[in-house]
Order: C-alpha cells, then structure tokens, then sequence
C-alpha cells in the first residue's frame, strides 16, 4: 500500500494561478476564471487587482448563482490538457468541464493499458468508465488502445464528452457513450457476462440517474462497488476510484478495494490529488482538490512518491 499526493504542474494551457479566502484563480488557455474553493483556507499570494481583473468570475447571491463574464470571453473555447483536448464551458454549478487535478490519474491509467497491449499482443483491454461526465479518463484510455464503455446519468455530459472525443481526433476509436444509470447498467452487464479488464469510477456524493434513480453516495456506493467486481475478467488490470465533495478519506476508499487483493494480488495505491500554484517552487504551495484508491496487478512506471 502507497500513500502519497499526486500533483498537477502548470502547463502551458492551464495554471492554477493563485488560491485562498475560500478562492481560486486558474488559467484555461488565456482566459482567467475565478471561483470558489472551500479548501482554500489561507492567505493569497496576489494583489486584490489580480483577482479582480479576471475574465470570469462565479458569483452567488440571495437569487441564485452564475459566472459573470467579460464580453471578450467565449462560450465555449478549447484547451489541452496531457495530450487531450477539451471545450472549457463554464456552467451554473461553478465547473468547467474538466478537473485538471486528475491528470495524474490518465497518466497512470494510459501506462497500464500500454504496458498490457505491449507485453501481450493478443490482449484485448475493455475499460468501464462510471459516471463518466465529460471524458478525461475515457479519453485517456481510448488514446492508449483501450475499448472503453463511458457511463454517466446525463444527456448534457456524454454530448460533451464527444465533442471531446472529436476534438481530440479520438471520435474513431472504439467507444460506447451510454446514457444509463451505473448500478442499472452493470446489472445487465452482469446478466450478459460482460467482463472488464479495468473499471473507473468517479461517485458524486448525491445525484439522479437519467430516470432520476436517486443516488447517495453513503447508501449506494459499496453495493456498487460489489457488483462492479462480478464483471471484471480473470486477470484485470486496474480498479479506479475518485472522491470529492463526500468528506471521506482515501483510506476508506483503500479499504473498499481490498478484497481485490485478496483474490488477485496486486497493489493499492492512495492519496490526494492536488495542484500547485503557478509561482510556487517544488516545495510551494498545493489546493488539494480529491481523494483516489487505485488497485492495479503491476504498475510498469515503479516511480511512486511515498
């Protein structure tokens, strides 16, 4: 078992500038967006005027919340991040339509599927990503040669996700984009016999399915979990979970995993995922922005921070 944090550095088309008073402040491209961030509890870096001259701002008040935007900014402008790409969209629930924070995360996941197809060249790496939303670890998968099932309860995120998928020339590779509920969805799997060599799961902590199937992470997470081990195949390769807004600790995501240790060996891995600060050196400041477990049968990379 690993415990560490998986940082994501500025790069050249995002950067978390600035963060703290409950804010933060990010580069998408050339555009700066600020927003709110309850783990940002200290002091900030950066002048008032730096804050206030960004492009976006998330504002709430007594009649509801919405970005304020300046009349330079588009609706919909494109960025890359590790190698894919993605339409920034600022929505009405603070998001931007990608979590930079988890580029860590598709790069580890790319790593394995390689690894797999290389050492084996009759392997055949089918991927379930769950909740899936607007495709950062779908596409990931699908650029390192996987055949990916991509999940999520929303009709507005699975059409963004393709417009990814497009945008990143990805639109060809062998995927599915289902509109489904994820515990409706991996029954019938389980009734087909559909097997897995890895599955991805990012849980809100409350939600509706399409049909409006309530979700709640603490009454429905471990039965899905349970499922979700009756369709991976004999000799699987990863198991992924993310965590945000729930309030649980990576630990109690590395004791779900467990079991799969017991039945197929492998190795745990967790921690937090964060991003540092634009100016800030290699000792410099961190937001953290999620928890992960992630069990695979043999990381190829061997490069873990302890």
């Amino acid at each position: 078992m690993r415990h560490f944090v998986e940082i994501t550095e500025a790069m050249r088309d995002y950067a978390l500038l600035d963060s703290g008073e409950g804010e933060k402040l990010e580069r998408y491209g050339k555009y700066v967006l600020r927003r709110p961030d309850p783990q940002a509890l200290w002091k900030r870096h950066l002048s008032d005027a730096r804050w206030q001259a960004a492009d976006g701002t998330f504002m709430r008040s007594d009649e509801g919340a919405d970005w304020w935007m300046s009349a330079s900014v588009p609706t919909k402008w494109e960025i890359e991040l590790a190698g894919i790409k993605f339409w920034i969209r600022p929505t009405t629930f603070k998001h931007t339509g990608v979590f930079p924070e988890q580029v860590a995360n598709w790069g580890w996941l790319e790593s394995m599927i390689s690894h797999r197809l290389k050492s084996d060249s009759s392997a055949n790496v089918e991927v379930l990503n769950l909740f899936g939303y607007t495709g950062g670890a779908t596409l990931a998968c699908a650029k390192a040669g996987a055949k990916v099932v991509h999940i999520d309860g929303s009709k507005v995120a699975i059409g963004w996700a393709r417009e990814n998928a497009e945008l990143s020339g990805l639109a060809d590779k062998p995927t599915r984009w289902i509109l489904d509920d994820a515990r409706a969805f991996v029954k019938r799997e389980i009734k087909r016999g559909r097997k897995y060599s890895g599955i991805i799961m990012d849980p809100p902590s409350f939600g509706h399915g399409p049909e409006g199937q309530l979700w709640k992470i603490e009454d429905d997470l471990l039965p899905l979990i349970d499922i979700c081990m009756n369709i991976m195949e004999d000799r699987p390769l990863f198991f992924l979970i993310n965590g945000y807004a729930a309030g649980y600790s990576a630990l109690a995501y590395k004791n779900i995993l467990a079991p799969l240790v017991e039945k197929h060996g492998g190795d745990i891995e967790m921690g937090e995922l964060a991003i540092r600060e634009e100016l800030s050196d290699e000792e410099g400041r961190v937001l953290p922005c999620g928890i992960f477990a992630r069990w695979s049968q043999n990381d190829p990379r061997k490069q873990f921070t302890l």
